[in-house]
Formats: C-alpha cells, structure tokens, sequence
C-alpha cells in the first residue's frame, strides 16, 4: 500500500469513528472495505440503523469539512481510541459527527441544513420543509394555515425522541433530512369523509403483541406495544432486552411495507393484534485473514500495542481488575448500601450497580425479601415451583470479577438460570450486610448452614447457593465457589436441577393424590348438598301447595259463609207464604232445580217478581248465576222486570218453571 494511500485510509479511519462511536477497529475498517473506503456510504449505512442522526446530505456536508491536507495536522483528534476507553453513548456518537475546522487557509461555507417533513392527517398529506434551526411550533403554524386546525388542538407524533415540546429546537432533536410525522387531533370528531383516516387513527390507538424470537437466548419474548410507536423505538427496547445494539441486530418476520424504522407499527404493515418476529446477533463478516491485513493498517493509525485485550471493557471493568487486582476501596460506590432500610431497595442498588460493572447481560435478580422469593417460588403449585439460586457477593474477593464477568454473565448461565431458577442476591462485603445475611440465614435454614456459610473465608467468595423448599423446610442443594469455570459451573447447576427435579416428581404425585382426595371429597359434598337443596325446595313446594289450599278453602268458606248471610236475610225478608184459600188471587208456582229437586210456594198475584226472585236466591239459587225458564212457550223469566207481578208475567194461577245456571 503507498504511503500516501495509507495516509488517506488512516484519516478515513479516524473520522468514521469518530462519527459513528465505534471503538472496534476491526468492525471499523470492515465496514469501510464493504464500502469501498467511501466514508459517506460506510456512515449512512451505520447510523440511520443505530438512532436515526444523520442522513446522505448532512454526511456529505460533513465528509467535506472532513478533507485532509496533507501538509497539516488534522483539527480533530484522529487516534483510535484506546482499548480501555469507554465506549460512548449514543449522544456522544451524535455530537462526534460535527463540522470539523477546515485546513489550513481553507474558507468553507456551509449552508443551513434543510429538513423535510411529511405531515399526515385523516386523509391528507403535507410537505413542510424548514431549516434545522426552527422550532416545532413553526411546523404547527404551518400545518395550521394547511389543514385549517388550531395549534391548540393539534398533537403532533413520530418524534424519535420523548419530549418534544413547541419550543424545542429541531436541531437538538438530531433528525434526518427526511422525516414522517402525523397529526392527532383527539378533541375534533372525525368526518363523514374521513372514514379511511379514522382507520389510521383507531390502529395508532390499538396494541400490537410482538412475539420475538431470540436465537442465541433461546428465548421468546411478547412484548405489547401501541400502534404508534415506531419500529425504531422496538428496537431499542429489544436492545434493553438482548443487549443487541441496534446496528448489530439481524431481524427476520418484517413486512416488505416496512422499509424505515421512523414507521409506525400501525403503518408498518405487520399482523393485528399478533406478529411474530425473529432477532439475532449479526455476524461479523470479517475473516482471520482480513483481520491480520487490517491490524497493518490499525498499527498506522493507533499508538498502542495493547489491542489483543480490547474486549476487556466489555465486562464493564479495567484491565487491573479482570485479574481480580481491583479491591473495593478503587469502586466509585459499594455493590449494596450497609443500611438500607429493606431488603428489596438494598436488591435495587446491587442489581444497578452489577449491570454498570459487569453489563446489562446478567441474570435478573429477585427484587424483593429473601422470604418473599421463596414464598414465590416454594408455595405454590408443586409444578410451577424452581429452586431459589442465592448468589452472594463480595468485593474484596480475588476471584469475584473473574466469576461475575465470565462465568455469572456467561449467555448459557444467564439463560439456565432465567428459565430453571429464581435468583437472588447479597453483597457480603460490609459487615452489616454479611450479619444481615447470616441472621436470614439462620430463620430460613437453620444454625447449621448459616455457620456454614460464616467459616468460607474472602478468597473463597463469591458463593452460589441453590436452594429448593422440602415440604416444610429449606435445603441447600449445593454450594458452589468462585474458583470454577463455566463448564462446571453448568454441571453442577444441572446436577442440583436433577435432585430438584426428583423431588419436585414427588411432590407433583403427592400433590395430585391429595387433589384427587380433595376432588371426591367436593364431589361427595356437593352431592349431599344438591339433595339438602332437592329436599328443602321438596318440602317448600308442598308447604306452599298446603299454604295455598288453605287460602282456596277459606275463600270459599268465606263465599259461602256471604252467601249463606244473603240467603238468610233474602229468606226472613220473603213475605209470609198465604193461605191456599184466602180472598186474594193466589198464584202456585212449582220451581224444578238443577238437581231434580222442586221447590213449591203459593204467592199472591199481586206480589212482584223481585219476591220471586228472592225466593229462589234463598234456597240457594242467586239470579245472578241462574235464570228461571218457563216451560212453554220458553221464556226467560229472569230478563223481564222485576217490579212486574206475577200476573203481568202471566205466571198465575199456577206455573211449572226450572232453573239452569247462566253461561
């Protein structure tokens, strides 16, 4: 390679990253010979995956304020940066990439930076473009005088970012040159003729459950999330998660309409309410061979030799202390605070500082009392029930970091223990703390382990212990050391997950044949039950039908009681019955009843046909619920007028009548 090409790859080097962050020269200068040393190709195909900063204009721009000259020294720091550096956060990465001070002599004007805006709304679209250094209140006003809505009324979504207010500078917000944002406008009812835009509206609003496959983890995760967020801010969330960056994270399951991570998921196009997703690491696609020619070009670049230990930074810990030479006078705060007042704020702070020590990839600590762990996880169903692993601390340990950082952290012992236990933690390195935990120790086990567990001396530390619940005690499966390597360490894991497992076989059976004893027992007391109930509802049936015969008989007894008080005062209200020879005309009626009986009297001509009537009601025959017939001709002697008499009814001086009763 000529000595003025390697001058010109050196500072391409340099300025990719000291745009993108990326510390590793190796992935470096891969990613530029993919791109044929074009550093504003290389750079538009790493960030706008990694959180949206820059795009092809703006890199262009600044690649050019990035011209070497090569008789001067370049205005910004080109050595890569070393292997105990840090790697910068994402806003240092942004603020990297920045206008550099031309060369010597050299006059650049730049011109202010354009951002282009699509604004959707219902049905309609609108193109804004402002210069970066406008607020958001200035694409408000805009999108007022468009769409006719009130800034008032007007939510403006698809930001990258949280908090995004009217005054917030559009530069601050580091947003690519093009950009897709939507209108929501919850207090205005939508419109006959926005029915298309209420569909967008009522997905922005809907959750999405993303089920996400984890290659190397073997795990799934279901993950809901609204219809407004974007696939960009998925991401990162799955990098909470996995410890993927983004710019690493190799996805399978997006549909082909998902071509920009700035989408929403109720735009992207993926499945409602349920998407399956896959995720995984992406593969280096440097080769041994690559890397040996690449290290000819670091060495122009960097000043130290130490690259072979680069990688050390990535157990969040220096090279002194990968050794197990750090102490914890050298930490910048203690695993766990000696006073905490309970055991879950004391858990908070040891998980926090583990994961700024040793990463975010780690097995999840139970926040929470020990008692509350094993509550959780010893008494409930014998199915559901895990062994408690109990990972205890200690700073002043020559083998602690060597432990947490390469066997603790391992991906295949975080994954174990994520799925087959409940971990917990305690820092032993304060004698507070290590009291506290003998003193727990003694109440969950017994004198005998917790004295145990006092005669390990510092060097011996860190201890894992797995624990299971055995009816009515605890019992420590097995504790093993800091003095172990991954391999054994997952052995003996598996060996304590057999032992609890035979027990756990056990318990199921036995927690089935009581179930089963249990379920006859119900089922023989809901039989008794059911026949107390068809019994009582028996004997209420015929209470009532007694109750009701009782009421039937004394309204009836009460009927005829009136009706018996009637016919007594119609029989002493009845005129006296005449002589058969008396001076006056006589009229002999002879009355033939339902039953076949007669009923005979004399009356005097002269008396009504009421009397008559009167008569009959007496013996039990009202007039209402029977009419008197005459034989022949047939007539009804009930229709005619009762102030008549009798021989103007031509009932005298003798008639046969018969009764019927009224339809």
């Amino acid at each position: 390679m000529a000595s003025g090409s390697n001058m010109d790859r050196e500072m391409i080097l340099a300025d990719f990253q000291a745009c993108t962050g990326i510390d590793n020269i190796a992935e470096a200068i891969t990613l530029l010979e993919q791109n044929n040393w074009d550093l504003v190709a290389t750079i538009n195909g790493v960030i706008p995956q990694e959180n949206g900063i820059l795009q092809s204009d703006f890199a262009r721009e600044t690649a050019q304020s990035l011209a070497y000259d090569p008789g001067s020294q370049p205005s910004v720091a080109t050595a890569a940066p070393s292997s105990s550096s840090s790697p910068p956060s994402s806003s240092a990465s942004a603020s990297a990439f920045c206008p550099v001070v031309p060369a010597r002599g050299a006059v650049v004007e730049r011109q202010p930076r354009m951002l282009n805006f699509c604004v959707e709304y219902r049905s309609t679209n609108v193109d804004v473009v402002l210069e970066e250094s406008s607020s958001v209140g200035e694409i408000k006003q805009i999108l007022e005088t468009e769409l006719h809505v009130p800034v008032s009324k007007m939510q403006l979504k698809g930001w990258k970012t949280g908090d995004v207010t009217d005054s917030t500078v559009l530069r601050s917000l580091h947003l690519p040159k093009n950009n897709s944002l939507y209108v929501l406008t919850p207090d205005i009812a939508p419109t006959a003729t926005t029915s298309q835009s209420g569909t967008l509206q009522e997905s922005l609003n809907q959750n999405f459950l993303l089920v996400i496959s984890h290659h190397e983890a073997q795990r799934d995760y279901s993950l809901n999330f609204p219809g407004s967020k974007t696939i960009q801010e998925v991401k990162r969330n799955i990098y909470d998660l996995t410890n993927i960056p983004v710019r690493h994270q190799q996805w399978e399951g997006w549909p082909a309409t998902a071509r920009d991570d700035s989408m929403t998921l109720a735009v992207a196009g993926i499945s409602f309410p349920c998407h399956r997703l896959t995720v995984c690491r992406r593969t280096s696609p440097a080769h041994t061979q690559e890397q040996s020619e690449e290290c000819t070009d670091v060495h122009m670049v960097s000043d130290s030799e130490g690259d072979d230990f680069e990688d050390a930074s990535e157990f969040g810990v220096d090279e002194g202390e990968i050794f197990g030479m750090g102490t914890s006078a050298s930490r910048k705060s203690p695993m766990m605070p000696e006073n905490a007042e309970n055991e879950g704020d004391a858990l908070l702070h040891f998980t926090a500082e583990f994961s700024s020590r040793y990463g975010e990839c780690h097995p999840v600590f139970f926040i929470g009392s020990l008692e509350a762990a094993f509550q959780e996880t010893f008494y409930g169903k014998a199915r559901d029930r895990k062994p408690v692993a109990i990972y205890l601390h200690h700073d002043d340990s020559v083998l602690t970091n060597v432990f947490c950082s390469q066997m603790l952290c391992a991906e295949s012992i975080v994954s174990y223990l994520s799925q087959n236990c409940i971990t917990w933690a305690w820092d032993m390195t304060k004698e507070a703390n290590r009291a506290r935990l003998l003193t727990m120790c003694t109440r969950h086990f017994g004198s005998v382990v917790a004295q145990t567990i006092r005669t390990y001396k510092t060097d011996q530390f860190p201890l894992l212990l797995i624990v299971m619940g055995k009816r009515s005690s605890n019992e420590v499966l097995n504790v093993i050391q800091g003095n172990t390597t991954v391999d054994e360490l997952m052995m003996r894991l598996m060996a304590a997950m057999e032992i609890f497992t035979a027990q756990q076989q056990e318990d199921i059976r036995d927690e089935d044949e009581r179930e089963a004893r249990e379920l006859v027992k119900r089922e023989q007391d809901e039989a008794y039950r059911v026949s107390l109930e068809a019994d009582r509802a028996k004997r209420e049936a015929q209470e009532r039908e007694m109750a009701e015969q009782v009421r039937l008989e004394q309204i009836r007894k009460e009927q005829e009681d009136e009706r018996e008080a009637i016919r007594l005062s119609l029989e002493q209200a009845l005129p006296p019955e005449p002589e058969e020879e008396g001076s006056e005309p006589i009229s002999k009626l002879r009355i033939r009843t339902p039953s076949g009986e007669f009923l005979e009297r004399r009356f005097l001509g002269s008396c009504k046909l009421q009397v008559l009537f009167d008569f009959v009601a007496s013996k039990g025959f009202p007039w209402e619920e029977f009419k008197l017939l005459t034989t022949f001709p047939r007539r009804n002697v009930t229709q005619l007028d009762p102030t008549w008499s009798l021989v103007e009814a031509k009932l005298f001086p003798q008639e046969t009548l018969f009764l019927e009763a009224k339809e």
